[in-house]
C-alpha cells in the first residue's frame, strides 16, 4: 500500500475513533427520536364507508386505490352510513369515516377524540317520489301536482333508511320544524338497495337519503321514468333554521342535456359530508389522506364548483392540523420531489434533528482536542521508559550494558510507530531524545571501561 494512503487511512481512523463517542450519542439521541416520533405509518388503515353502490363506498374505493400507490392498504368497513360510522369511530374499530354534517347530537369526548379532515363535498336530501303517488291536479286530472313541501308527504309511504344512516334522526328534525307529526306518515326504515327495489315495485311511494350525485341509486332515479325529484322551495329558510344545511340547486338538464333532465332548476337542501378520524391515528396517514382528498374532491360538480372542495368550512369537530396545511398550502415542498417515505421521515425528523446538532455542536469542539491527544498518546507514554533509564543511569543502579539493551529496543520501538503526516516532528523528537540518551549511555559505558584496567592495577 503506498504510504501516502496508508497514512491517510491512519488519520482518518484515528478521527473515527475520536468522534466515536458522540456518533454513538448522536445515534443513540436519533434511535429515542424515531422510537418517540414514530415517522413511519402503519401499513394498514380501517376507513368507515357506507351501504354497497353508495356515494361513500365509492368514494372509498377510490381512496383505497390511491393509498396503495403509497403501499398503504386501506380495509373498507362497509356500514349503513353516517351514523353508524360515528360510531365506529367513537368504539376505535374505524380509523376513519365518512360523516354528514348534522348526523347525530355531538358527545363531550368527540371534541378530544375525534377530527375533522374537512369538507369533502355536499350531500343533498334526495326526496325521490313516484309520479302516481302525488295529488292530481283538480284542473287537469291527467297530470298531478308536484310535491314542494314536506306536508304534502302525510299519509304517503316514505323510507326513510335505517339508523345507521343519519337520515331518520334529520327528517325527523325537519318533520318537527314543519310542525308534522311522523305518525301522519307510513315510515320505513329499509337500507338503500332494498328500499330502491321496493320503490320501484310500487311497493313504496317516497323515499328519502343523503347521497353524492355519484351515488349509482341518484344517477339511477334521477332517470326512472314516473319518478320525480321533490323541489324544496324554502332551502335558504331550512339552511337559516340548521346550520349544518346549505341551499343546493340542481340545474335543469344538468343530469342529461339530451332530454333535458330534470327539466327544470329544483331546489334542494344538503348536508356537508366531512372526512373524520380519530385524533390517535397517525399523523402520516392523515398527511396522504388529505392529499387524496385534494384529488379526488378538487374537481366541478353538480353543486359546486372547481377547487371549491376540499374546504375548512361546516366543519362540526376540530380540523386536524395536517388537513388544515394541505387545504391551505397543499403538498409540502419536499414531497413534490421526493418519494413520500422519505419526504415525511425527513419532515417528521427536522426538528429532533435540529435538536440534536444543537446538542452535540457544543459537544464537538473536543473533538480535535481528543484527536491530537489520542495520535500524541503513542509518541509520549514511550517518555516515561526513556526517563526511567535515563534516572537509573544518573543514579548508576545499573550497568550501561543493560541499559543499552533496553534503549535499543525502546529505539525500535519508536521506529515502528506510525503517527499521520502532521504528528511526525512528535515522533522524531522521542527518537532524537532517545539518541542523546543513548549518546550518554555509551559514553558511561566507555568510562566504566577505562577505569576497569587502573582499578585491577592497583
Amino acid at each position: 500500500m503506498p504510504k501516502v494512503v496508508r497514512y491517510t487511512l491512519l488519520s482518518i481512523r484515528d478521527l473515527a475513533v475520536s468522534f466515536g463517542p458522540f456518533l454513538l450519542l448522536a445515534a443513540g439521541l436519533l434511535a429515542l427520536a424515531y422510537w418517540w416520533l414514530d415517522p413511519n405509518p402503519p401499513k394498514t388503515v380501517t376507513l368507515a364507508t357506507g351501504p354497497a353502490q353508495s356515494a361513500y363506498d365509492e368514494f372509498g374505493k377510490r381512496y383505497a386505490k390511491a393509498l396503495a400507490a403509497y403501499g398503504i392498504e386501506v380495509k373498507l368497513l362497509p356500514s349503513e352510513g353516517s351514523s353508524e360510522n360515528l360510531d365506529l369511530l367513537r368504539s376505535g374499530r374505524a380509523d376513519l369515516g365518512f360523516v354528514q354534517g348534522g348526523t347525530n347530537d355531538r358527545k363531550m369526548e368527540d371534541e378530544e377524540d375525534i377530527e375533522s379532515l374537512g369538507s369533502l363535498f355536499v350531500e343533498p336530501l334526495w326526496l325521490f317520489y313516484r309520479e302516481d303517488a302525488a295529488p292530481k291536479d283538480t284542473k287537469d286530472p291527467g297530470t298531478f301536482k308536484p310535491l314542494s313541501g314536506l306536508g304534502q308527504l302525510q299519509g304517503l309511504r316514505v323510507n326513510v333508511g335505517t339508523a345507521g344512516s343519519g337520515v331518520p334522526n334529520l327528517m325527523a328534525r325537519l318533520l318537527e320544524a314543519n310542525r308534522i307529526d311522523p305518525a301522519t306518515l307510513k315510515l320505513s326504515n329499509l337500507s338503500q338497495t332494498p328500499a330502491v327495489t321496493a320503490f320501484l315495485a310500487g311497493e313504496l311511494d317516497a323515499l328519502v337519503f343523503a347521497s353524492a350525485p355519484e351515488s349509482l341509486m341518484v344517477q339511477l332515479l334521477l332517470q326512472t321514468p314516473g319518478v320525480r325529484l321533490m323541489d324544496f322551495p324554502q332551502s335558504e329558510a331550512y339552511a337559516r333554521r340548521f346550520p349544518f344545511l346549505t341551499p343546493a340547486q340542481l340545474p335543469r338538464g344538468v343530469v342529461d342535456l339530451a332530454n333535458d333532465v330534470p327539466p327544470q332548476n329544483l331546489r334542494l337542501v344538503a348536508t356537508t359530508t366531512a372526512l373524520l378520524t380519530r385524533s390517535d391515528t397517525h399523523p402520516a396517514l392523515l398527511q396522504l389522506f388529505s392529499q387524496t382528498a385534494q384529488s379526488l374532491h378538487s374537481g366541478a360538480g353538480w353543486f359546486n364548483r372547481a377547487r371549491q372542495f376540499p374546504n375548512l368550512d361546516n366543519n362540526e369537530l376540530p380540523v386536524a392540523k395536517q388537513a388544515d396545511r394541505t387545504i391551505k398550502n397543499g403538498a409540502p415542498l419536499m414531497q413534490r420531489y421526493l418519494p413520500f417515505w422519505l419526504a415525511n421521515l425527513i419532515d417528521r425528523m427536522w426538528l429532533a434533528l435540529g435538536a440534536i446538532l444543537v446538542l452535540l455542536l457544543p459537544l464537538s469542539r473536543v473533538v480535535p482536542p481528543l484527536y491530537s491527544l489520542r495520535v500524541r498518546s503513542r509518541v509520549y507514554r514511550w517518555y516515561a521508559q526513556l526517563r526511567d533509564i535515563e534516572e537509573r543511569l544518573n543514579t548508576q543502579t545499573e550497568a550501561p550494558e543493560g541499559l543499552l539493551k533496553e534503549i535499543d529496543e525502546l529505539d525500535r520501538v519508536a521506529g515502528n510507530i506510525h503517527v499521520p503526516l502532521s504528528y511526525t516532528d512528535e515522533l522524531y523528537a522521542l527518537r532524537n531524545n532517545i539518541a542523546l540518551v543513548r549518546k550518554r549511555l555509551v559514553r558511561a559505558e566507555g568510562g566504566a571501561a577505562s577505569t576497569a584496567p587502573a582499578a585491577s592495577m592497583a
